[in-house]
């Protein structure tokens, strides 16, 4: 199933509605950097990977804009690292 993702600036998400519940991620924003800092799914919709729905077009959208991602959520790091073509995308905020 494809799901639409909305960039919902005023609530500062990319969210995605499923079986009436809200998957996102949250983020902050400058000329330059989108900081993706946390991801939400509800429990009953873990393990359907919808959360990589949302991350990834919160990528695609940083991509258009030309901004880095910070990946202060664990989970958006973790899919970084699987999706081996958003590295160039990412800052390391470890440092």
């Amino acid at each position: 199933m494809e799901y639409e993702v909305i960039n919902d600036k005023q609530g500062s998400r990319f969210v995605l509605t499923a079986e009436g519940d809200k998957v996102y991620v949250l983020y902050t924003l400058d000329k330059e950097t989108i900081d993706l800092y946390s991801t939400f799914t509800p429990h009953k919709l873990r393990g359907k990977g919808l959360a990589a729905v949302v991350v990834k077009a919160a990528f695609e959208y940083a991509r258009a804009n030309k901004l880095k991602v910070i990946p202060t959520c664990s989970y958006v790091r973790w899919f970084s690292n699987q999706h081996k073509g958003y590295l160039n995308d990412i800052i390391d905020n470890d440092s």
